[in-house]
């Protein structure tokens, strides 16, 4: 099964109006790192993807691509 969290990642940052540099700012990882998860070519911790759905008020099933319920 194929994740939706890059295509989740990407929605969530652009509807914010922020970009992948000043995210990557705000979690303390490079743009590039940001970029390579939104491509689908990195995957991320727990760790990341609690400070992720903390940082757009989201569930972390929803960025996942386990639900359609954005909280």
């Amino acid at each position: 099964m194929k994740s939706k969290l890059p295509e989740r990642l990407k929605e969530v940052r652009t509807e914010a109006g922020i970009s992948q540099a000043k995210l990557a700012d705000k979690l303390n990882v490079s743009n590039s790192f940001i970029a390579e998860i939104e491509m689908d070519r990195s995957s991320v911790s727990t760790e990341l993807l609690i400070a992720l759905s903390e940082f757009f008020n989201v569930s972390s099933d929803y960025l996942l691509g386990l639900s359609d319920k954005k909280s």
